[in-house]
């Protein structure tokens, strides 16, 4: 039996959207930019700006290139950088020996 180490999220995926548009508004109103403004400067449609901030929903694209204007690109990058967490110093030793998959095992 295989055992893998989850971490619970009490946030769905609709609230971290909702909360990155309105991270992406704030510092967009910090920088005091128009949305037109900030639309033109990232080559994103206005309308798809607009929406965005609205109900959070953007393609990855879109929103790297909002952020390369906002700022914080590398942030996003490091944010979602893999870190491996151990609860003992077994599964340390462990993975030092384990070689990195290159596929995943499942479907």
């Amino acid at each position: 039996m295989i055992f893998v180490d989850t971490m619970v999220s009490l946030i769905t995926p609709a609230k971290a959207q909702k909360k990155l548009a309105e991270q992406a508004r704030a510092r967009r109103l910090q920088m005091e930019l128009t949305q037109a403004g900030l639309a033109e400067r990232s080559d994103v449609a206005l309308p798809t700006l607009r929406k965005f901030e609205r109900t959070g929903i953007i393609s990855l694209e879109s929103f790297l290139k909002l952020h390369m204007v906002l700022g914080g690109l590398e942030d996003i990058l490091n944010a979602t950088q893999i870190t491996a967490t151990f609860s003992s110093i077994d599964k340390i030793l462990e993975a030092n020996d384990t070689p990195t998959r290159q596929r995943g095992k499942r479907r």
